[in-house]
């Protein structure tokens, strides 16, 4: 096979130029106004190359786009229409990274179409400001740039200061939100991320800041169960703003213990990020984790799990979906379903929320969207969904600052949308509240954030008779908590007495975990909690 190199090409009629050979490691080239389309790809043998990372640079060195070349992903794609606007020219900074990872920079990694030009560093959970909501002046912007790093658009629920929502008719204007964090807190933070980005790190070294036998406090994070002894920890956010050092975590029910698990797989592993979801499939026994952000960063890539080789997968798909924060995904007959969740727009509109339904089949490695009937939710984030009998439930969200407490049912079989009209005591307006499923006919939903305050009120709802029940148990309604994850699982029976090849009887008990959030004072969970499922049922 013949040596490596990148390739570009400037324009649809420009032959490809060699841009890095095989003995160099870092190149920049400076980008004509007039070039519309830019196609980068790499040809030869990787040999021991991880990746050759790619910065697209207006003419202030504002990131405009970046993105990742790796031996699974061999070719980039750019449009000055579609992801950004060079009108006075640009710079293509290109970097390889494999023998030489000291020139990596943590923050080019492994994502196509992350960044929108000089735009949203707010997008949903920063309660700092509105998810992009509100038009920021150039001072918030110079404000921004001055502490990039220090997670902007994804700030816990803990106000110092307060905001209360209000509900307005749907085409109302929709202000801006408030500060959760004090400005000291602020500063500190700032401070902290301008010191971690000097430094540099690669993305998959196990760098635990946290006490080793279990994960750092944090919020935004996904708890996904992959057999009934095991649950996969991926990402969020803790202390000052700052993204998890320690992002994935593998729990035994067993005995509750934690072991880190960022470099028990092989493969290219998912860049730290907040707001993304990660779904199981019992069938292919894979882990699919979409979407979610990164500071300026906004994700629309696949990461796929095999948690039977342990090995991750980037995948290359076919089709249009745009980058989503805060959205929800359900899968059903193999094929994942995303809904809703904040998108960004070029600067200078506000970042906006979703009403969309995208499906990505697995098999096809495609996107697709369906013709849907009916009457459809408003756009929103935040939200949660559930698939039970056939049909997803979709409960609140915002689209702020709009906080919603209503129930929408999608018939996956008519692919049509109706409200549904439901009777009992309703959950107050909410988003990044916890849901799970406690049975065929029944879910819960616990805590959240209502614009105001964390909350720490619970819930189950019966899909059989439309009825909300509340409930009050000390164990669940003492701790407000915001962006945490709550699952169910079989509850543990001997070691070895159950295989993975066997199922569980329907009456099998079950066991709540919680893990994670944010509450009121500023504090993110590190415990687990748990508690029998059937404590919880009428």
């Amino acid at each position: 096979m013949e040596d490596f190199g990148v390739y570009a090409i400037f324009g649809v009629d420009e032959p490809p130029q060699q841009i890095l050979r095989r003995d160099g490691w870092q190149s920049s080239i400076e980008i004509q106004p007039s070039v519309q389309l830019m196609v980068l790809f790499t040809r030869g043998d990787w040999g021991k190359r991880d990746s050759v990372s790619v910065e697209l640079a207006d003419e202030r060195n504002i990131p405009i786009n970046m993105g990742k070349l790796t031996p699974f992903n061999k070719c980039l794609s750019w449009e000055s229409g579609e992801d950004g606007v060079w009108s006075s020219g640009a710079t293509l900074n290109v970097k390889l990274i494999g023998c030489t990872t000291e020139f990596l920079d943590p923050g080019l990694t492994l994502s196509q179409m992350e960044c929108t030009p000089e735009c949203n560093p707010t997008t949903v959970p920063a309660l700092r400001d509105c998810p992009g909501k509100r038009k920021r002046s150039q001072g918030e912007e110079e404000e921004e740039e001055m502490n990039e790093g220090r997670g902007k658009e994804n700030i816990c629920p803990n106000a110092s200061e307060k905001v209360t929502p209000q509900r307005r008719s749907k085409n109302d204007h929709r202000g801006g939100q408030t500060r959760l964090f004090s400005q000291q807190e602020q500063q500190t933070a700032a401070s902290s991320s301008q010191s971690h980005k000097a430094k540099g790190k690669q993305a998959k070294t196990p760098s635990q800041t946290a006490p080793l036998d279990k994960p750092s406090g944090r919020w935004g994070q996904t708890l996904c169960p992959i057999d009934p002894q095991t649950a996969i920890l991926i990402g969020g956010q803790g202390a000052r703003m700052q993204f998890c050092k320690d992002p994935i975590w593998k729990l035994c029910t067993e005995d509750l213990s934690w072991v880190p698990a960022e470099t028990l797989a092989k493969g290219p592993t998912p860049e730290a990020r907040i707001g993304h979801t990660a779904t199981y499939d019992p069938e292919s026994k894979r882990i699919f984790v979409f979407g979610g952000s990164k500071h300026k960063k906004w994700f629309n890539d696949v990461h796929i799990l095999d948690t039977q080789t342990w090995r991750w997968t980037l995948v290359e798909a076919q089709g249009k979906v745009p980058p989503l924060a805060y959205h929800s995904c359900s899968m059903f007959r193999g094929e994942l379903f995303v809904f809703g969740g904040v998108f960004p727009r070029p600067h200078p509109e506000p970042d906006g929320c979703s009403d969309s339904i995208y499906i990505f089949n697995p098999e096809m490695a495609i996107w697709y969207q369906p013709i849907v009937n009916g009457e459809k939710p408003a756009p929103r984030s935040g939200h949660s969904a559930c698939v039970m009998q056939g049909r997803i439930f979709v409960f609140g969200g915002w689209d702020t600052p709009v906080c919603f407490n209503d129930m929408f049912m999608l018939d996956l079989g008519l692919m049509e949308f109706s409200a549904v009209k439901t009777s009992g005591t309703a959950p107050s307006p909410r988003s990044w509240h916890g849901c799970a499923v406690l049975s065929d006919c029944s879910f819960l939903i616990y805590g959240g954030y209502n614009g105001n305050n964390a909350l720490s009120d619970a819930f189950i709802f019966n899909t059989d008779t439309s009825c909300w029940s509340s409930l009050m148990l000390p164990q669940l309604n003492s701790v407000p908590r915001a962006g945490h994850s709550i699952i169910t699982m079989p509850t543990t029976c001997k070691q070895g007495s159950m295989n993975e090849q066997e199922e569980l009887p329907e009456s099998a008990p079950q066991t709540l975990l919680v893990f994670g959030g944010g509450d009121n004072e500023g504090s993110f969970f590190s415990d687990l909690f748990t508690m029998p499922v059937e404590e919880l049922r009428d």
